[in-house]
């Protein structure tokens, strides 16, 4: 039988894994008596885990939320886990990345040596995109209240800061909207959300968003105009699905190079020095457009249409010198 201790660490272990617990349950895994489970219930009762007991025939247990965050107990696997996803946080763009550092010194420093060789020797350096650099940080606050929102499905109403002063039409007026999900996408944090005033789907930038409280009625959740989230957020932004201008050109800049400028896009490597790039956009002179913002010679493979866009931009930048 195992000591005490360990009893009770597995005891808190089961406790964790599920929401309730029937005593025979808990008794059958353990291998011990009801009643030695009783006793452990207590033991952990008075290490200050909130632990509720349900009546009946089927009576057991539950570990409830407690004022304050009582030790946890997690296997080798949940430590693990917990220390990548803490890693990732660092670059979440959620303005949680110092506290998420802190965090994962806390884990690291009480994990036992054989896990924190594990840790070490399997760090993780999330590379963020250069483009993403940029990006605004969003207050872990607005991130909180439209989280919140789209779980109580709540009408939510918002001010909503234009890219420029030049586009402020009425600053005044707030947005009206049904939020569905909040998602990530090149390094930023953006609401889908139905816009009740528009009558139509809109994905706002979260870092322009001020929430306004307190929040409207409960609604029931529309269908997005997509299989899921994630096909209907890329066909908004993705230059490589649903546009109508698609072309191929060889670049003489490295592969990795061109890859890490890109959101979408398929580079293939043809030398150590060239590669191919294969792009779409909405139309072609834009298409032509972003593939010239590479430092490189450039070499059209198709369509025709593509290499009298790069023309066109060749006379009217000349034209535009020449003014």
């Amino acid at each position: 039988m195992p000591t005490t201790s360990a009893r009770l660490l597995s005891l808190l272990s089961l406790l964790q894994a599920r929401r309730d617990w029937p005593a025979a349950l808990l008794a059958d895994r353990l291998a011990v008596s009801s009643r030695t489970v009783r006793r452990d219930i207590d033991r952990l009762r008075e290490l200050g885990y909130p632990i509720a007991t349900s009546k009946g025939p089927d009576g057991g247990y539950r570990l409830r939320a407690g004022q304050d965050l009582p030790p946890l107990f997690f296997d080798d696997e949940q430590a693990i886990a917990l220390a990548v996803a803490l890693q990732l946080a660092t670059t979440a763009s959620a303005g949680i990345e110092e506290a998420a550092a802190r965090a994962l010194r806390t884990v690291r420093q009480v994990m036992p040596s054989r896990l924190r060789h594990r840790i070490d020797t399997m760090r993780i350096t999330a590379i963020r995109d250069p483009a993403s650099e940029r990006n605004p940080q969003v207050d872990a606050e607005v991130l909180l209240a439209l989280s919140t929102a789209v779980q109580a499905r709540e009408v939510l109403r918002f001010d909503y800061r234009p890219v420029s002063a030049a586009r402020v039409r009425d600053p005044a007026a707030p947005r009206r909207t049904e939020p569905h999900h909040l998602v990530t996408w090149g390094g930023r944090w953006y609401l889908v959300a139905w816009d009740l005033d528009r009558a139509d789907w809109r994905t706002f930038r979260a870092d322009r968003i001020s929430p306004r409280t307190p929040t409207g009625p409960r609604f029931t959740p529309r269908q997005l105009p997509a299989d899921d989230v994630a096909s209907f957020v890329t066909s908004k932004f993705s230059t490589t699905g649903g546009q109508p201008c698609r072309g191929q050109v060889i670049l003489d800049l490295p592969a990795e190079t061109v890859s890490q400028y890109l959101r979408d896009g398929v580079v293939e490597e043809l030398t150590r020095d060239r590669c191919l790039l294969t792009l779409s956009s909405w139309s072609w002179p834009g298409l032509a457009a972003t593939i010239g913002m590479f430092d490189a010679d450039i070499e059209v493979v198709g369509p025709t249409e593509l290499g009298a866009a790069f023309e066109l931009l060749a006379h009217r930048c000349t034209a535009a010198v020449a003014h």
